[in-house]
């Protein structure tokens, strides 16, 4: 069902933790050419393997077309459940349905969607089946679903702690593409109502050439009440360091909703910045749809890893980054001593656009006969 004129805070329900239980995870088959090539193997093996690390734990769904149901129904058997339903491409964290809850059921949150910026600065020009993917998916798990009419938003903007603290980027949700008729004040208060939070950190910008306008998720995130970490680089000659200080100036001037200071753990990005590489430019672009250029920075972070039930999956970019991918899984087994760290090479997702969070969206829990 649809649910209209209400909300989330309205209701009693709001948006628990991505580390809180979960039912499962949301995905969807990558085959876009624009984004994952005309040989999209790599970025399928890379969603497997994410599925596989998942399975033992929680439900994995995948979307997919028609034409494509089957290869994915092929590729997962035995790890993942594979629903028809169309999109236009795979980031299931921003055009899938952001879930609420009461503390024993769960609804979904229908935003909408425009390819991250519209006429105004999107990255490709047809976007009505992504638009459409939160509803249906509802449907599947047969879930009620919030619908926000024409308030832009994805989900990888948005973070919370599960407390009542949402974490954004500036850059971002006040770009023009997205709600520009809006001011900072009514953005937040269509946030606090819609995900039944109390206090909005409004970080200043995201990861340097982020081509979703800095979404938070490649940025900053908590991994437990209190405590977040940070993308940040010590080299102050790199174009990252002023993005990642001004979010640590800010963020140690904070509280959270709770009122406590925020700890924030520094998670450096690779050591060399991945540059897409003249073997990579086997892209299929659509009209209107942004482009991959040999030479481009791509936005990499470790920051953009995943809480799955028991898990932490962390990206790794390999080659010259061997040694930085190494640190950040340490970093991860220290931070989160009770999750067992998996990490998955995801270069073919960096080179489609975004990385492991990106790609995911989590389903609370909501009852013990659904839930592994």
């Amino acid at each position: 069902m649809i649910i209209k004129n209400s909300s989330a805070e309205v209701d009693g329900f709001f948006m628990p933790a991505e580390y809180d239980k979960h039912h499962g995870t949301l995905l969807i088959w990558p085959v876009r050419p624009g984004s994952w090539g005309v040989d999209p193997s790599d970025a399928q093996r890379a969603f497997c393997d994410i599925a596989r690390a998942l399975s033992p734990n929680e439900n994995v769904y995948f979307l997919a077309d028609s034409d494509h149901a089957k290869e994915a129904e092929d590729a997962l058997s035995g790890i993942a459940k594979v629903y028809e339903i169309p999109s236009d491409d795979s980031w299931a964290r921003d055009v899938g349905p952001t879930f609420v809850t009461n503390g024993s059921d769960i609804r979904g949150i229908n935003w909408k969607f425009n390819a991250w910026g519209g006429e105004y600065d999107g990255l490709y020009a047809h976007w009505d089946k992504d638009d459409k993917v939160a509803e249906l998916f509802c449907d599947k798990l047969s879930k009620d679903c919030y619908d926000f009419g024409d308030f832009v938003l994805e989900g990888g903007s948005i973070h919370t702690d599960g407390e009542g603290t949402l974490l954004v980027t500036e850059a971002c949700l006040l770009s023009k593409g997205r709600n520009p008729e809006l001011s900072r004040q009514q953005i937040e208060e269509k946030l606090k109502k819609a995900l039944g939070v109390s206090k909005i950190l409004w970080l200043p910008r995201g990861i340097y050439n982020d081509e979703t306008n800095e979404h938070v998720d490649n940025v900053c995130c908590f991994i437990a009440p209190g405590e977040v970490v940070l993308a940040w680089t010590d080299n102050e000659d790199d174009p990252q360091y002023e993005l990642s200080k001004q979010d640590l100036d800010y963020l140690e001037k904070e509280t959270d909703a709770k009122g406590r200071k925020i700890v924030v753990h520094k998670l450096p990005i690779p050591d060399v910045p991945i540059l897409v590489e003249e073997d990579d430019m086997s892209y299929e672009f659509e009209e209107g749809e942004d482009t991959r250029e040999e030479g481009e920075r791509l936005a990499a972070s470790y920051v953009n890893f995943y809480f799955g039930n028991g898990v932490v999956l962390v990206p790794q970019f390999g080659g010259a980054n061997e040694s930085s991918d190494k640190r950040a899984i340490k970093i991860f087994e220290k931070l989160c001593p009770d999750r067992k760290i998996v990490g998955i090479d995801s270069r073919a997702v960096l080179l489609g656009g975004g990385n492991i969070h990106c790609i995911t969206q989590q389903i609370p829990a909501f009852n013990k006969g659904a839930d592994k």
